[in-house]
Formats: C-alpha cells, sequence, structure tokens
C-alpha cells in the first residue's frame, strides 16, 4: 500500500505517490535554486510546469489515475536536470538534448499577418514564412483555391500559446535549456518593444 498526494501542476490536478511528490519536489526545488539569478525565472519555471503537467496527463488513462516516481523519473529525462544545462557545460550540454523533439503544426500568432497559418507552416518546414505567403497567392491567384486552404487551415490547426507549443512546432525538444532560451527571448522581445 502507498499513500497518495494531491498535487496541481501547471493548473492541473494530480494524485501522486508519495515517493513520488518527494522527488518532483527535489527536482522543482533543483530548478528553483538554479534559475534564482534569472531575470525571468518565474516564467521559466511556470513553463517548465506546464510542460511537465502536458507530460503526466499522457501517462494516465481510464485504469491508471495515479503519478508514479518511474512517471516523474520518465519525465525529468525528458526535460534534462540544471546539472544537465549548466553554463559550464556549454555545447555538451546542448548536443545531450539535441535530437529532435516532438513535431506538430501550429498557427504561430506571434509572428502572423492575418491568422498566423503561413508563418506555422514556415515554422514547422523550417522556411521563411514569406514563401508558403507567396504559394497561397500564387494558389489563389489561380481558381480562387487558396483562400478555402487557408480558411480551413486556420479552423483545423491550433494556435500555439504555451512555449512548448511553440517550440513543438519548430521541432525542438521541450527541454530545459530551450524552454529557458524561448522564455528569455521573449522577455527580451518585450523589453525592447517597452523601450520604443
Amino acid at each position: 500500500m502507498k499513500i497518495t498526494v494531491s498535487i496541481n501542476l501547471g493548473g492541473y490536478s494530480f494524485n501522486i505517490d508519495e515517493d513520488a511528490y518527494a522527488e518532483l519536489k527535489m527536482y522543482l526545488r533543483n530548478l528553483e535554486l538554479h534559475f534564482a539569478e534569472e531575470e525571468s525565472s518565474s516564467e521559466i519555471l511556470s513553463d517548465i510546469e506546464a510542460r511537465m503537467s502536458e507530460l503526466f496527463r499522457t501517462k494516465l488513462t481510464n485504469y491508471k489515475k495515479v503519478i508514479t516516481i518511474e512517471d516523474v523519473r520518465q519525465a525529468i529525462s525528458v526535460l534534462g536536470t540544471p546539472e544537465d544545462i549548466s553554463d559550464n557545460d556549454g555545447t555538451a550540454a546542448r548536443d545531450k538534448f539535441s535530437s529532435h523533439g516532438y513535431h506538430r503544426m501550429y498557427r504561430d500568432t506571434d509572428h502572423r499577418i492575418i491568422g498566423g497559418v503561413c508563418s506555422g507552416m514556415g515554422a514547422y518546414w523550417n522556411i521563411e514564412p514569406w514563401i508558403v505567403r507567396i504559394i497561397f497567392i500564387v494558389i489563389t491567384m489561380m481558381g480562387g483555391l487558396g483562400v478555402l486552404v487557408y480558411i480551413i487551415l486556420y479552423i483545423v490547426l491550433p494556435e500555439a500559446k504555451t512555449t512548448a507549443q511553440k517550440i513543438e512546432m519548430k521541432g525542438e525538444p521541450v527541454n530545459i535549456q530551450n524552454i529557458k532560451e524561448a522564455v528569455k527571448k521573449e522577455f527580451n522581445d518585450v523589453r525592447k518593444n517597452m523601450k520604443l
């Protein structure tokens, strides 16, 4: 018999074994200490918790309702540890987690002109969005089919809202290093826009 604990992680409620909770708590505390000096530490930690919550939700089924220590360890191995990404290691840490991650197409509303379909497709295929826009314009001029395809894609493709989704859109692994870089870039972009 095991004791389970109810937690809220990334806005979702989970039942988690007591030993898994202790390991998760220690992992999150280490992350908090690692990012304490970062200006955007709360955003980085929030995005890491959201990603961990996504990983936990994939583990739950109608028959499995509790997060186990194996689930926590697997999520930690996907995200990486603070020691893996310490600035002292430099490129070695990046190489360790450089394998491609889950790749999914989203609408990229950060770089949109109308709805973000073309910029999302550009990010997915790693090409400039203006190329995709020109293709849509040519298809539209040839018979108007481009508008219909764009509307269907606008309806079907979800918007990339979270940092993890924006990283997935580019096909990069969603780990601590990539989340940290994405949040810092977004933070700096907001800072630049505020100064203008």
